[in-house]
C-alpha cells in the first residue's frame, strides 16, 4: 500500500500571500506593516466543498434569488450528527446573518426602549444591534471565573421586569470573547431564572462548531426548560464565510408561533451563493471543520505558551471554544485600552477590550486563527514594546 499524503494545514497561509490576496475588512483597514488579529475572519485556506459548490454555481449562471429549504435541512442534519440536536427545519426562518436574525427577534420580544440583558465582556456587536433597534442595554456581567453568574442574572431579570417591561437576554453560546463553553447545568439554570421572570432567551450559536476537544458544545434548545428560547446560527464563522451571507433562526417548541410572526420578507436577505456555500459546508465540510478545530486546539496551546514565555504580567483566558482569546494586559503599563498602544507601537491589530462592555478595560481580544508563524511574530512584536 502507498503512503498517505499529508494534507496541508488549513491555517498555514503565509503572511505575504494573505497581504497580497485578501481584500476583506481584516486586511484592508490597516497598513501593510500591520498584522491584523482583530475581526473574526480566519487566515485559512478555503473548504474545498464550498469552493466547488460556489464555483460551479457561478460557472453555470446560477446566481439568482435564494431558495433556502435545502439549507435548513442541511443545518438540521449537521446539528443532529454533531450534537444529537434534532429540530424540524420546517419551523425555522432563514435570514441574512445572525445579527439580522437577532434584530428581528428583539423586535418580537421587546418594546421600543425596552431592556435587553447581556453578560459582559461579550460580543461587541450585541451592543450595536441593541442600540440600532432602539432598545437599551442592561448588563449582568460574567462571574470572575468568566462563567454565567446565574444569581446575578436573576437579580437583573427581577429588576428590569418589575415594571412589566418585556425583556430579552442575548446569550453568546459559546461565549465571545472569553471562549467559555456553557454547561448543560448552567444553561438549565439560565432557562429557569429567565422563565421565572418572563425573559426570552435568544442564543447566538455561530461558534458552536468551533468547540475545542477538551469541552462539549451544548445547544441551548437541547436543555430541558428552554422551549421558549430561540437560537440563531450560521456556518459563517466555522467555515470563514462571512462574505457569503446566510443564517437560520431555530425556535424552541413553545416559540414556533412567535417566529412565524416574522414577516416573510426577512427570509429574502439570505444570499443565494451564501445558501449554496453554507449548505455545502454543513453537508460536505464536516471533516474539514474537524481538522480546523484540531489546528485551533494546537494554536490555543501555542498562544498560552507564548504569552507565558514572552508577556510576563499578562493574563490569558485559554479558550474552550472559538478562535478568539481574551487577554488581560492591564499589568503591562499600556493603559485602559492596550490595543491602541499595541497597534501604534507593535503594529499588531487586536480588538480593544472596552468595546466588549464592563470589565473590558485593560484587556484585548486576539484572533488566533492564523498560522503558528504569524502567531509567533505577533506575540514577539508585542513583547518588544513591553520588555
Amino acid at each position: 500500500m502507498g503512503e498517505t499524503t499529508a494534507q496541508p494545514p488549513i491555517l498555514g497561509v503565509p503572511l505575504a500571500d494573505l497581504r497580497r490576496d485578501r481584500t476583506s475588512v481584516k486586511w484592508g483597514v490597516h497598513g501593510p506593516d500591520v498584522i491584523p488579529m482583530w475581526i473574526a475572519e480566519m487566515d485559512c485556506a478555503p473548504c474545498p466543498a464550498v469552493v466547488e459548490a460556489v464555483s460551479a454555481a457561478v460557472a453555470r449562471g446560477d446566481t439568482g434569488y435564494a431558495l433556502t429549504e435545502e439549507y435548513a435541512a442541511a443545518a438540521a442534519a449537521f446539528a443532529e450528527a454533531e450534537w444529537a440536536w434534532g429540530f424540524d427545519p420546517r419551523t425555522t426562518t432563514r435570514v441574512a446573518d445572525v445579527l439580522t436574525g437577532v434584530t428581528h427577534l428583539l423586535g418580537l420580544f421587546t418594546d421600543p426602549g425596552g431592556p435587553v440583558v447581556v453578560s459582559p465582556p461579550v460580543y461587541n456587536a450585541f451592543y450595536e444591534v441593541i442600540e440600532a433597534c432602539g432598545r437599551r442595554v442592561v448588563e449582568a456581567p460574567l462571574g470572575p471565573d468568566h462563567r454565567l453568574d446565574v444569581d446575578g442574572l436573576a437579580e437583573v431579570f427581577a429588576r428590569v421586569t418589575a415594571d412589566g417591561s418585556r425583556t430579552a437576554y442575548l446569550l453568546s453560546n459559546p461565549h465571545n470573547p472569553t471562549g467559555t463553553v456553557h454547561t448543560p447545568a448552567e444553561l438549565g439554570a439560565l432557562a429557569r431564572v429567565a422563565d421565572e421572570h418572563g425573559v426570552r432567551v435568544v442564543s447566538d450559536e455561530i461558534h458552536g462548531p468551533l468547540v475545542l476537544p477538551t469541552s462539549t458544545f451544548t445547544p441551548y434548545l437541547t436543555v430541558p426548560g428552554t422551549e421558549r428560547g430561540v437560537t440563531v446560527t450560521s456556518a459563517s464563522k466555522a467555515w470563514n464565510l462571512a462574505g457569503l451571507k446566510a443564517a437560520i433562526i431555530v425556535p424552541g417548541d413553545d416559540a414556533v408561533d412567535d417566529v412565524r410572526r416574522l414577516h416573510p420578507y426577512v427570509t429574502f436577505g439570505a444570499s443565494h451563493l451564501g445558501v449554496i456555500a453554507q449548505t455545502a459546508a454543513y453537508r460536505d465540510g464536516r471533516d474539514w471543520c474537524h481538522r480546523l478545530v484540531g489546528e485551533l486546539d494546537a494554536n490555543r496551546h501555542l498562544l498560552a505558551e507564548l504569552v507565558a514565555d514572552h508577556l510576563p504580567g499578562a493574563g490569558l483566558v485559554v479558550p474552550e471554544a472559538t478562535y478568539l482569546a481574551w487577554l488581560d494586559l492591564s499589568g503591562l503599563g499600556l493603559g485602559d485600552d492596550p490595543a491602541g498602544e499595541v497597534l501604534r507601537r507593535a503594529r499588531v491589530a487586536l480588538s480593544p477590550g472596552p468595546i466588549f462592555g464592563s470589565g473590558g478595560q485593560g484587556h484585548a481580544r486576539v484572533n488566533y486563527a492564523t498560522s503558528p508563524e504569524i502567531l509567533r511574530e505577533a506575540v514577539g512584536r508585542i513583547a518588544s514594546i513591553v520588555a
